[in-house]
């Protein structure tokens, strides 16, 4: 498991045991307790919901940069291969007016 996976978990797992040890050990009556009850599941609810939120924005702003590096990757690409065409073209031209001049001669 990855770290925010992990503490996820352990939010959780101590958000559960201080609850149980809230009620087993409460002075209060059992309305006063199940209004507590209510808040407390109330805040893990928002504290899970931030967690995931935050979850989420680190895997969008890992994709974004992965997919910024992807397209930089192939915008390299595309420029060495423009470059090496230029090449094979310039290599091919310069047989082709050898050829031609060998030609010439034999035409003679």
């Amino acid at each position: 498991m990855n770290s925010n996976t992990n503490t996820l978990v352990g939010l959780l797992a101590g958000t559960l045991v201080g609850a149980a040890l809230g009620i087993l050990f409460a002075p209060e009556s059992g309305a006063a307790t199940r209004r507590k009850m209510a808040d407390k599941a109330h805040d893990l609810g928002n504290n899970l919901a931030d967690k995931a939120t935050q979850m989420k924005d680190v895997v969008v702003d890992a994709a974004s940069s992965k997919k910024l590096s992807l397209e930089t990757q192939v915008e390299n690409l595309v420029s060495d291969v423009s470059y090496k065409t230029e090449d094979v073209i310039s290599t091919l031209e310069k047989k082709l007016a050898e050829l031609k001049a060998k030609n010439k001669k034999y035409q003679k």
